[in-house]
């Protein structure tokens, strides 16, 4: 029988680095955070570039998206830290040397401006489903909404002052947007003892992703053949700076020590490595950037194709990212 001595804890098989703490729950929350950046950076950039007439699914529209799904990522964040009674103090202390402070503080800043945007576009918002799709059942939500934010006492004073400050608000709700799209990846990158995850590229290869989850989604939604064009641009150039970065995170660790060398093999020759360059690079980013191509050169592609692969590339992409993270670790025997 052969005996084997094992002198740290981090090397106990079935223990650690096998032990999932993060799992699905927190593979949504990072992205819907992405998305949600995404969304919200879209629509007060060219809102600032004047275009919120001629972009109306940009500017007016998508966003509703963005803080209900923020929410979404804010339960979901709340479910997995498992003390849910004292979530709340989160939100009541600054430590600088968190990440998860920062993701806290910047997600209860952004949701401001992220609830009060859509707000202030419900008339034309209205209008735009209307002319769309006149039996649409969210027509008659909006305007609910829309009626009783007229009657409420402080609100239409509110929306007023966002309303007069709207320029302002649009420049800062563009540096938290960004704020919150790297931070899905430094959330990762800030544990040491994960090499996969220990890198500095993580924060803006998650804020690339997020936004291209977001342009895939207006692309998706939009039914202006102009501005799905220019979504489809835009696509094509994050799908490049998409590659650069997973590129270079495998260069990375390809030439660090032993662990990060080991936590390369997981995708190259290892368990992750056909759902990882299958499904994500090639179905999520590789795939739809030749439909893009194809879409811009004249054919007539579907535009939903392109658009899912996308986004179901984004969300495994977080997943695997979760998951093979916490497989890889430094093992001392």
């Amino acid at each position: 029988m052969e005996e084997v001595l094992y002198v740290s804890g981090k090397a106990l098989p079935h223990i650690t680095p096998h032990l999932e703490v993060w799992g699905s729950v927190i593979a949504l929350y990072l992205f819907f955070g992405g998305l949600a950046a995404g969304l919200l950076f879209f629509a007060n950039f060219f809102y600032l570039k004047g275009k919120a007439d001629f972009m109306p699914m940009t500017v007016k529209v998508a966003p509703i998206i963005a803080p209900i799904i923020i929410i979404l990522g804010l339960v979901l964040l709340v479910y997995d830290l498992h003390h849910w009674l004292y979530f709340w103090q989160l939100f009541l202390h600054v430590r600088m040397e968190s990440p998860m402070s920062w993701g806290a503080w910047t997600l209860s800043i952004i949701m401001i401006p992220a609830i009060l945007w859509p707000l202030s576009y419900l008339d034309d918002t209205i209008e735009y489903l209307q002319n769309r799709n006149p039996k649409c059942k969210l027509i008659g939500l909006f305007t609910w909404a829309n009626n009783l934010i007229k009657k409420l006492p402080v609100l239409p004073w509110v929306m007023n002052l966002f309303n007069n400050n709207k320029k302002v608000i649009a420049y800062l709700t563009i540096y938290l947007s960004i704020i919150l799209g790297v931070y899905t990846g430094i959330l990762l990158s800030a544990f040491n003892a994960r090499p996969l995850w220990n890198s500095a590229i993580l924060g803006p290869l998650f804020l690339t992703s997020g936004v291209s989850t977001a342009a895939a989604l207006i692309m998706w939604l939009s039914n202006d053949h102009s501005e799905r064009k220019m979504y489809s641009q835009i696509d094509l150039f994050l799908i490049a700076v998409e590659l650069f970065f997973i590129i270079h995170l495998f260069m990375g660790m390809l030439s660090g020590g032993v662990a990060q060398v080991e936590a390369a093999q997981l995708f190259l020759g290892g368990p992750y490595t056909a759902v990882f360059w299958v499904l994500i690079v090639g179905m999520g980013l590789v795939v739809p950037a030749v439909l893009e191509i194809m879409e811009l050169s004249g054919f007539h592609i579907p535009i939903g194709i392109p658009a899912f692969l996308i986004l179901m590339g984004g969300l495994i992409f977080r997943f695997i990212m979760v998951y093979a993270g916490q497989a890889s670790g430094f093992n001392i025997l």
